[in-house]
């Protein structure tokens, strides 16, 4: 999952990035409401962490104008601010929740993940693809009952081909979601992470979940297409 971190603060907004990288989270970071817009147009945000207090464009100004553009990413609003009228207000302007500062990191986490069982990401905490489970929550990962240790770059990967079973996504959108700003898109990340990932969870003498569409992309299903 891809995420838009929206804080003019440097230690803050480095603590939240290295935190949400640590989840296997691919992190972008803005400093200005302009920035954040810009950046939530070009870029495929699976949620946006925004605060409120911004130099230029505020907070409830950036997500105003990300729903008037049509950007529905769900958004997570943080503020120091803790009165009624200011969560009505973040509420009203379109955002999806309302976080107030100071915060507990796993409140955050708990809070991105409410946003992201949302019906138009997925509802369930944990998925299963033939005898493969994976808890979203925890990170962990088995086949036929025994636990696979996947990296974080790892788990995202699979993670977004298990949100999507039975569907073609295409290394556009793996670098979309997986990777950040920070990603060259001419090197062969992917090739080499899906390689990886296929080294753990599809080794023998399992039945391979992972496969490849050639010029369209990857698939994870437990009926290999036609």
């Amino acid at each position: 999952m891809r995420l838009l971190v929206v804080e003019d603060d440097p230690r803050l907004a480095h603590v939240i990035a290295r935190g949400l990288r640590e989840e296997a989270y691919a992190v972008d970071v803005s400093a200005t409401g302009e920035d954040a817009i810009v950046q939530a147009v070009v870029n495929s945000y699976d949620a946006i962490v925004l605060d409120v207090m911004l130099p230029g464009i505020d907070g409830m100004g950036v997500v105003a104008t990300l729903r008037r553009r049509g950007i529905r990413t769900p958004v997570l609003m943080l503020t120091a601010r803790d009165a009624i009228t200011d969560r009505i207000a973040g509420l009203d302007h379109g955002a999806d929740d309302y976080l107030v500062k100071p915060f507990d990191f796993g409140e955050l986490l708990a809070r991105l993940r409410a946003l992201l069982r949302r019906p138009e990401a997925l509802l369930a905490m944990q998925l299963r693809i033939a005898d493969c489970e994976i808890d979203l929550q925890s990170h962990a990962v088995a086949r036929g009952g025994v636990a696979i240790a996947l990296t974080a770059k790892e788990f995202a990967l699979l993670e977004l081909l298990a949100r999507r079973t039975g569907t073609v996504v295409s290394r556009a959108d793996i670098v979309a979601h997986v990777w950040d700003d920070n990603h060259d898109p001419f090197t062969n990340a992917v090739e080499v992470y899906v390689n990886r990932l296929r080294g753990k969870i599809d080794r023998a003498p399992w039945v391979p979940l992972i496969h490849t569409r050639r010029g369209a992309g990857y698939m994870l299903t437990e009926r290999p297409p036609v």
